[in-house]
């Protein structure tokens, strides 16, 4: 009976560092396989080909890759039509990075049994590291086809996609391999390569078509703004406004970029604009409230503004945070702490949400918790601890618990207002010790 065995070999120039996982068959040493038996009834024949599989397996356990190479050809010699040992042999040579060799025996061994999954694999892998990648594809897809999970296959075509510059192939192919692993580092260089390849055939593209659009100006600004090239990306910004003013997203782009360098009044006038053209821009309404957020103007407009955008796009965290800063201004902290807590969970369910973010997030949720905490406790104790329900002595007390020639209000106010500077100052000891709180 015959078993699958992986062995593994360093993959050579090109992928360094890689080890990909090659399948042997490998011979029972009691019962003979199903092909041995086919090409001889002889059992004198059957019992060399044994002894030879265990010699070649014998020198590969040892490193002695080329003895063992030498003693599959011998065996090949027996039994011509043995295809699992061709397998082996092509798998052998590729190790010692022999690919013309490997190719040709594995040629061989694919027209014995075509349906040899691993050997279609193997010869994929030679042709590509004979940079023969247009003859590698079709092996691999075969490969792949008869073993969709096959890392390996799928990474060598993956890489010779690229090479026929077959780019939204090898997309699909890398995101296939980046959801199987996710912690691989080589596979999101790779899909970032090839995206970046995209990128710029695309806007090689648009220039041949019109240099001067505003397309063309749009996309140049774009990525002089990803390089922090903020003088440049305003230039190219500036031409997209005035030769598209009515058009959506030119007016947002030139305002977030100076919203990026906290140019506040610039942006906002272009912010504005962009409103004008495309009153669902969230993105743009949004922005228009943590620009009066960040000049500390009134949170009122700061509220009115982030809550249109979120009325738009429910679930634009960076606008609840903003909506919870505004309430906390506006001493509505048990509100505040509702959008706090929402942009916190989604900070956690996001694994690239920036660690500076995250911790910001974190910061504003605490202090409008204590704020709430402060807010209640003032409010409980002040309407349990007023000077005439706590001494009944209390100068001029009347029978309804307030001061002669005072409201009840007044009293009140004036007592919490006393306990909320010492709480200040003193982090509430003595308003703990005197009753006296704010």
């Amino acid at each position: 009976m015959s078993r699958l065995h992986f062995s593994l070999f360093a993959c050579p120039h090109g992928l360094p560092g890689k080890t990909l996982v090659v399948f042997q068959l490998l011979f029972g040493t009691v019962v003979l396989s199903s092909a041995i038996h086919a090409q001889s009834s002889s059992a004198t024949v059957d019992q060399r080909v044994q002894e030879l599989y265990l010699q070649a397996k014998t020198a590969e356990a040892r490193g002695d890759l080329a003895a063992a190479a030498q003693i599959y050809e011998s065996l090949l010699q027996f039994s011509p039509r043995l295809a699992p040992a061709y397998n082996n042999l092509g798998s052998l040579y590729l190790r010692q990075r022999e690919y013309k060799k490997a190719a040709d025996v594995l040629e061989k061994g694919l027209q014995i049994d075509p349906k040899m999954v691993s050997a279609s694999a193997l010869l994929g892998i030679a042709r590509y590291e004979m940079r023969d990648y247009a003859g590698a594809r079709a092996p691999l897809e075969t490969a792949l086809r008869g073993n969709s999970n096959d890392d390996n296959a799928e990474f060598f075509l993956a890489n010779d996609l690229m090479k026929l510059d077959e780019l939204n192939l090898a997309v699909e192919h890398l995101r296939k391999l980046a959801q199987r692993q996710p912690a691989n580092q080589e596979i999101w260089y790779l899909l970032g390569k090839v995206h970046m390849k995209l990128s710029e055939q695309a806007l090689s593209r648009l220039n041949e078509i019109d240099p001067n659009s505003v397309w063309a100006h749009e996309i140049s600004g774009e990525v002089m703004e990803s390089m922090k090239n903020y003088d440049g990306a305003l230039i190219e910004y500036k031409k997209a406004v005035e030769m598209a003013p009515q058009k959506s997203g030119t007016h947002y782009l030139l305002g977030n970029a100076y919203w990026s360098l906290s140019m506040w009044n610039a942006a906002s006038e272009q912010f504005r604009a962009e409103l004008v053209n495309d009153p669902a821009n969230c993105l743009a309404q949004w922005k228009m409230g943590n620009i009066v957020l960040e000049q500390r103007e009134s949170p009122e407009e700061a509220l009115a503004d982030v809550e249109k955008a979120l009325n738009i796009c429910p679930n634009l965290m960076a606008a609840r945070v903003d909506r919870g800063r505004a309430l906390m201004k506006l001493d509505r902290h048990a509100e505040a702490v509702k959008d706090l807590e929402a942009a916190e969970k989604s900070d956690e369910q996001n694994s690239f949400s920036r660690k500076r973010i995250r911790n910001n997030h974190k910061r504003l949720l605490s202090q409008a918790l204590r704020a709430e905490t402060r807010t209640l406790s003032r409010q409980e104790l002040c309407a349990a601890r007023s000077p005439a329900r706590l001494n009944p002595s209390w100068p001029g007390r009347r029978r309804d618990g307030v001061a002669s020639g005072q409201s009840r209000a007044a009293v009140e106010f004036d007592f919490c207002f006393i306990g909320e500077a010492l709480l200040a100052i003193n982090g509430g000891q003595h308003a703990m010790e005197t009753g006296v709180w704010g």
